[in-house]
C-alpha cells in the first residue's frame, strides 16, 4: 500500500510555526489551503483540494506528526492566542463608544460645574419649610 509521505509538513510546522493556525479544531496551513485534524489514537485526517487526500499517512508518521502539533498547540498557537487576548484588551475603542464615553464624561463636569454656584463650600445646608 502507498501511503502519503508528511515528513515535510512536520518539518514546516517546526520550522515555519507561523504558517499555520488553529480553526474549528483542524490545523490549517495557510498557504496551502491543507487541513490537518489529529483524531483518535493520533490518526490524522486531511482535507486538501488535491490527490493528498487519496493516501493514508504512513502509521509511525502519523503518530510523529501528533506529538509535533501537540507541542506547536502549546508551545506556538496557545502563547499567540493570549498574547491576543490580552492585546485586545488594550485595543482601541470604538468611535461610537469614545464618543459616548466622552459624552458622558463632558456631561459630568457640566452638572459639577453648573452646582458651585448654588451654595459655598462647607456651608451647612438647612431645610426649608
Amino acid at each position: 500500500m502507498s501511503y502519503l509521505d508528511v515528513a515535510p509538513l512536520i518539518t514546516a510546522l517546526r520550522n515555519t510555526p507561523e504558517e499555520f493556525e488553529l480553526a474549528g479544531g483542524w490545523l490549517c496551513h495557510v498557504r496551502s489551503w491543507h487541513s490537518f485534524r489529529v483524531g483518535p489514537e493520533d490518526r490524522v485526517e486531511i482535507r486538501a483540494a488535491c490527490n493528498c487526500v487519496l493516501l493514508s499517512v504512513r502509521p509511525e508518521q502519523e503518530r510523529e506528526f501528533a506529538g509535533c502539533f501537540r507541542e506547536w498547540t502549546t508551545a506556538y498557537w496557545r502563547p499567540l492566542e493570549i498574547n491576543r487576548e490580552f492585546a485586545s484588551h488594550f485595543g482601541r475603542r470604538t468611535r461610537l463608544l469614545q464618543w459616548t464615553i466622552d459624552a458622558t464624561g463632558g456631561l459630568h463636569r457640566w452638572l459639577l460645574q453648573r452646582g458651585r454656584g448654588r451654595r459655598e463650600v462647607g456651608m451647612p445646608v438647612s431645610p426649608t419649610a
